[in-house]
């Protein structure tokens, strides 16, 4: 086996020159790569409406529905899709040279985005596309920078790397929604142009410092494994953003026939990916890293996590902009930038605690840390059911300050335990299929999350919009026209940052009416009263559901084991000297004084000395 393996010049980064210098470098470099592509996801929520006037195409307007779905949704499903692939890449061909290669794509991408001449749909098609490639570049980044921090760092500092690195994501999230209100309304163009220098300033430190000091082995690209896995999951996730969209007199897409085909299908598909990687000599993902406990609790838990909390800040987002804000003084142009604003409780507790809780897992390992974190989030889930629509702004801060302050005592650990569970050769692919876990449970957190919120509105609505602007003076062929607007119009409209009954009514609705009258039912506080109610009946039941789903993922956490790091040894290694170790548990063999941990442990391998207590 030790034959096998190749190893960087300088291989190891605690036995080469000057260790500690290059662990900074690495973190700060990787750090730089993970807040330029945060920033850039974020970013967008913010500047949407403002991308679309500039390419002048109403997004709002049913046959650009999925213009708008795709600009939005289009760079999360890539980089969902690639990064298990891309990892795998890395882990064979050297990490650093394929997060370099990330860099310069990312980057490349970016610099089309900023020189967009093109209105239209074509202007939407061709950002759809750069963003599409610009996501190839994110995967290649997200893929391969934590399994570059897991090797530069030693095992009982990764903890804090992955802290530090964390508070980079959470921070480019936040930065990216002021940026994306600051900038879009003076130029749309650089919304894109902000990631050029970060990108081309990064790709050339990357280039000139950084350095593949990771165990590899030589393989072969599981071609087949790679195209089903990517074509089940991008089936499955396509399928998701299309129930967003209604379908024939249903206020959803989850009857259409071509939504059920592509998530069936995909999961079809995804079975036989299980079935070849189980088969092939060389897989794309070794399947058998779910057998180390450490690891698949980890991934399990994050899963839930992240499917309690993709769809939470949408929620947000349409509640402050539909509802709250507008009853507080703010008209709908000027809410996407203010949502962004009050909702930096929603960052601050992670910002404050992820740190924190990587340098107290390097000590004590992750479950108390983790399963704790968890458990604040569901009750800070259940407590916003409490909230009226209206409410104060204090407690609300609160709460959601508390979610965060939950999930940075989850994430960060949670990251480290499971970077440090994996063995050597395979933290490439392991990295990845967490990213992987962690942004398609984002993507079907949303459309879950859409999905609850709108059949609330459904039930509803229709009648209390129809009561409301008859009340107002609305005649009855345009009041009834408007209630039978499919609901996620209305979440639409409040989530871009628009009048909701202006867009709904048109001019022609409009042009009944008195001025009084007009400018009554545009009003600020006119629809979010009407809506108030059917939001609510949604909301609370969205927040049960991500309630649920993340109490499940504490008991996953909670069931993690305790503190466990991989030896240096291959997989191969690591399984063979557990089922050994099962054996002397039940008294089959007698414990050995020593083990064989594989290459770089010096041939002393205790369980001690694989970091297992």
């Amino acid at each position: 086996m030790a034959s096998a393996v190749e190893t960087s010049p300088g291989a190891s980064p605690h036995h080469g020159p000057n260790p500690d210098r290059y662990k900074w470098i690495a973190l700060s470099n990787t750090t730089l790569g993970v807040l330029m592509v945060t920033i850039n996801q974020s970013i967008l929520l913010i500047a949407l409406p403002d991308i679309f006037r500039g390419i002048k195409l109403n997004p709002l307007t049913p046959s650009n529905t999925s213009y708008f779905l795709w600009t939005f949704m289009g760079f999360l499903l890539v980089t969902s899709v690639l990064v298990v692939s891309l990892g795998r890449v890395g882990d064979m061909y050297g990490r650093v040279r394929m997060y370099n290669l990330g860099f310069a794509v990312f980057t490349v991408f970016s610099i089309l985005l900023s020189v967009t001449w093109l209105t239209g749909t074509a202007g939407a098609l061709w950002i759809i596309l750069m963003r599409v490639f610009q996501g190839v570049g994110g995967a290649f980044l997200f893929a391969n920078s934590s399994a570059i921090l897991t090797d530069a760092f030693p095992e009982n500092e990764r903890g804090k790397a992955m802290g530090i690195n964390g508070l980079a994501a959470v921070s480019g999230s936040f930065i990216g929604l002021i940026l994306g209100g600051l900038l879009g309304p003076i130029e749309w163009h650089l919304v894109f142009l902000v990631s050029v220098p970060f990108g081309l300033f990064g790709t050339v430190w990357a280039y000139l410092k950084l350095r593949d000091s990771g165990v590899r082995i030589p393989a072969r690209i599981d071609w087949l494994g790679n195209a089903t896995f990517a074509v089940g999951l991008i089936s499955v996730l396509t399928g998701i953003v299309y129930s967003l969209m209604p379908y024939g007199h249903h206020t959803t897409g989850w009857t259409n026939p071509w939504v059920l085909a592509a998530i069936v299908g995909g999961v079809a598909v995804l079975v036989l990916f299980v079935w070849i990687e189980r088969r092939v000599a060389e897989p794309m993902f070794q399947l058998e890293l779910f057998r180390i406990k450490a690891f698949s609790a980890g991934a399990i838990s994050g899963l839930l996590g992240a499917i309690g909390r993709g769809g939470l800040q949408f929620m947000l987002i349409i509640w402050l902009q539909g509802i709250w804000l507008p009853q507080h003084g703010y008209s709908f142009d000027q809410t996407p930038l203010w949502a962004g604003i009050y909702m930096i409780p929603l960052t601050a507790g992670f910002i404050l605690v992820g740190p924190v809780a990587g340098i107290l897992s390097d000590h004590y390992g992750a479950r108390l840390l983790s399963t704790l974190g968890l458990g604040l989030s569901a009750i800070s889930f259940l407590l916003l059911n409490l909230l009226p629509m209206n409410f104060d702004y204090v407690p609300f801060a609160f709460l959601t300050f508390l979610f965060s302050l939950g999930m940075g005592l989850f994430f960060t650990p949670n990251q480290a335990a499971l970077m440090n569970s994996l063995p050597p050769n395979q933290r490439g692919a392991g990295a990845g299929m967490l990213a992987t876990f962690q942004n398609s449970a984002q993507v079907l957190s949303m459309g879950l999350f859409f999905t609850i919120v709108t059949l609330g509105l459904a039930a509803s609505l229709p009648s209390h919009l129809y009561s409301g602007l008859t009340a107002a003076g609305v005649d009855p062929v345009s009041a009834h026209r408007v209630a039978g607007e499919p609901p996620i119009g209305s979440l639409f409209s409040a989530f871009l940052g628009f009048n909701p009954v202006q867009q709904l009514l048109g001019p022609s609705g409009l042009a009944h009416l008195s001025s009084s009258q007009a400018s009554y039912v545009t009003g600020r506080s006119f629809f979010p009263r009407l809506i108030e109610q059917p939001f609510a009946n949604g909301l609370h039941l969205a927040f049960y559901f991500a309630a649920a789903a993340t109490f499940i993922g504490m008991v996953a956490s909670a069931l993690r084991g305790s503190r466990y790091v991989h030896s240096s040894g291959t997989l191969t290694d690591e399984l063979a000297l557990g089922a050994r170790e099962s054996a002397v548990a039940v008294g089959l063999e007698e414990e050995p004084d020593a083990v064989d941990a594989g290459p770089g442990d010096g041939g002393v391998g205790s369980r001690a000395a694989r970091g297992l207590r």
